[in-house]
């Protein structure tokens, strides 16, 4: 009988430990939210002091050519990258210069392979991307507003759902786990291939922790009604290497003359760039850096739906 009661005393006080853990959660402003979160993300300081970041890793997509594909990821502040995918036969390349964007698509049947420019939708989704760290920190900088909506439950976790609306009048959602503070999913309004408004949701994997940052080594699109989503496996991180902003100019090197956000400063073509000889080693993820990008591509020319850190890695849907 005293075992009975004892045990009653014990579920008893962890319900009533649990609730007050769920009603303290419940009652956090969306301030306190996103301090939790920059705080679990290594803290605004040390984001701050990031300017440059590569990612090497693979593409798993059922509906790929290939179930997995190496992809290369550059990014430099304030906003500029260059994503490129090997294919079989070919690369595909996605550029953004933080005005201008083109993409270079796998030759077909002797078509293709050449630079195009983005599409205004294309321009206006990725100069609405919020760089390397993504919408909530230094949020108030960025003059976004952020709401919190609730608390939803994503794959088994409690997360709070937060309201962001940028600058630019672009509304976005992300959820933060109740536990940890980290991001699980980022929904962004994007376009499909007709040009269709539609939404596109990320969510975020397997953080693991670089110089003190936290980085999902794993970003999955999700995919339509029974499809499988896309995922992005980010296999090595490198921080702060120097990256030429050539690296982001048209591929080509003629003059630019793609879809501009503003004023476009011309600059020549250059080949992706590894780290330099005596440059900090990568920080790996799983597994070794894909054979394809072991060495420097200089004679190689992607961005997969997928800062970032949230917002990093994210592309409209339906513009390959």
């Amino acid at each position: 009988m005293r075992r009975i009661v004892a045990t009653a005393v014990v579920s008893g006080l962890a319900a009533a430990a649990l609730a007050v853990s769920t009603t303290a959660r419940a009652e956090l402003t969306a301030e306190q939210i996103v301090e939790r979160n920059l705080a679990a993300r290594g803290g605004v300081e040390a984001w701050r002091k990031i300017d440059t970041m590569m990612w090497y890793g693979h593409l798993e997509s059922a509906r790929a050519q290939l179930p997995s594909m190496p992809f290369t990821m550059q990014q430099k502040r304030p906003n500029k990258s260059r994503f490129e995918v090997n294919t079989p036969s070919d690369k595909s390349l996605r550029v953004f210069d933080g005005t201008r964007g083109w993409k270079v698509k796998p030759a077909r049947n002797g078509r293709g392979g050449s630079p195009e420019p983005y599409t205004p939708q294309e321009v206006t989704f990725a100069f609405r991307s919020q760089g390397l760290d993504g919408p909530l920190i230094d949020y108030q900088a960025k003059r976004n507003a952020v709401t919190l909506e609730g608390i939803d439950e994503i794959q088994g976790h409690k997360a709070f759902r937060l309201k962001v609306e940028l600058s630019s009048g672009e509304t976005d959602h992300v959820w933060v786990d109740a536990t940890t503070f980290l991001e699980v999913r980022y929904d962004r309004p994007s376009y499909g291939p007709t040009g269709t408004p539609q939404t596109v949701s990320l969510f975020y994997r397997d953080y693991r922790p670089i110089e003190g940052l936290q980085i999902p080594s794993v970003i999955e699109t999700a995919g339509g009604p029974g499809s499988p989503p896309d995922k992005m496996v980010i296999d090595r991180v490198f921080l702060n290497t120097p990256v030429d902003d050539r690296v982001f100019a048209q591929p080509g090197g003629r003059e630019p003359r793609g879809m501009a956000m503003g004023r476009n400063q011309r600059a020549p073509t250059a080949g992706m760039q590894l780290p330099p000889p005596g440059a900090p080693t990568p920080y790996p993820f799983k597994g070794q850096l894909p054979a394809q990008t072991a060495s420097p591509p200089d004679t190689a020319p992607s961005a997969a739906p997928a800062p970032a850190p949230p917002a990093a890695a994210s592309a409209p849907v339906g513009h390959n």
